[in-house]
């Protein structure tokens, strides 16, 4: 048995910051934002949190499954940037939704996480542990930044996307993950410092840092590394994939994954235009997107791919 996506659904918060927006509080411009990155606005929570995001989207993709919460056994939330320590936010979802049967816990695995959740889901399958799962990608990404480095701050947006993938005959065909820890501290943040009666630390909470070049290299080298793999894992020519659905990170990565893969960018569908980078939900928000814009065939062959904080990075070539 293998794992089989039937249902998708992402959520946006409603507030908008464009470019021109970041303009009139910080020293950057549209044109430097958009040359860089391909980046032209992002979402930012105002009233939503990473549960409520993730809870919406999950509602999204049953609807689309056509499944009901109580058929769920599992489900997985990938996010770095949690509500809260504990519970976790899988567990909360678990509760709103009232999918008592499912068991539920999250993973930090950056803006591979929905990919490793994916994976996990069909490792459980493959054993015949569970059959139906909700796998989640959710960052409020907007409370991680110094929104006084440019740097930084514009590349990031809140959202969440999520899958609903039933055991069967037919989906998964081949994966690979991976992760290099020993480079982690090119895009790092930072919990809370050790702080108890016989430590005293004061230190305020630390945001996110990245070393973007490095980034961009690690990027460049590995995500066409992970897609070669699982297409020659399965014999399957990169012509004969019908879309390649990347982590939205950069559009100057996606464009060097795609010359590296000899592959047209039109076969690379994008939206960090429209959502900056939304780390763990970044696949399944756009996979969303080609969904519900009807631009899947059942038999499709896609291959979805991130890469992120870690350093980690997953692929999965898939029979849609």
């Amino acid at each position: 048995m293998t794992a089989r996506i039937i249902g998708t659904g992402s959520y946006l918060p409603s507030n908008v910051v464009t470019n021109h927006d970041l303009e009139k509080i910080m020293d950057t411009t549209d044109e430097w934002i958009k040359s860089r990155t391909g980046i032209g606005q992002r979402h930012i929570a105002i009233e939503e949190t990473t549960t409520s995001m993730a809870v919406e989207a999950a509602k999204r993709a049953l609807a689309d499954a056509d499944t009901t919460a109580d058929e769920l056994d599992l489900i997985v939330v990938g996010t770095v940037s949690a509500d809260r320590h504990f519970p976790s936010t899988a567990c909360e979802i678990q509760s709103a939704l009232g999918a008592v049967n499912a068991t539920a816990f999250d993973i930090n695995a950056a803006c591979s996480g929905f990919l490793f959740g994916l994976g996990i889901a069909n490792a459980y399958f493959t054993s015949g542990t569970f059959k139906k799962a909700l796998i989640i990608g959710a960052e409020t990404l907007s409370k991680m930044m110094n929104w006084d480095d440019r740097s930084t701050c514009v590349l990031f947006g809140d959202g969440a996307g999520a899958a609903i993938v039933e055991a069967a005959e037919d989906g998964i065909i081949s994966m690979t993950q991976g992760s290099d820890g020993a480079k982690g501290g090119v895009l790092s943040c930072y919990n809370r410092p050790v702080n108890n009666p016989f430590v005293k630390n004061d230190t305020a909470l630390d945001y996110t840092s990245m070393n973007g070049q490095e980034v961009f290299k690690f990027a460049v080298r590995t995500v066409p590394e992970a897609i070669t793999k699982v297409l020659g894992e399965a014999n399957v020519n990169p012509d004969e994939v019908k879309y390649f659905v990347l982590h939205q990170a950069n559009v100057r990565i996606i464009e060097s994954v795609a010359k590296r893969l000899n592959q047209p960018m039109d076969k690379f569908p994008t939206n960090l235009h429209m959502c900056g980078n939304t780390s763990a939900a970044s696949v399944p928000i756009l996979l969303d997107e080609i969904n519900k814009k009807g631009m899947l065939e059942k038999g499709d062959k896609i291959v979805l791919a991130g890469f992120g904080a870690g350093l980690t990075w997953g692929a999965a070539l898939i029979n849609w």
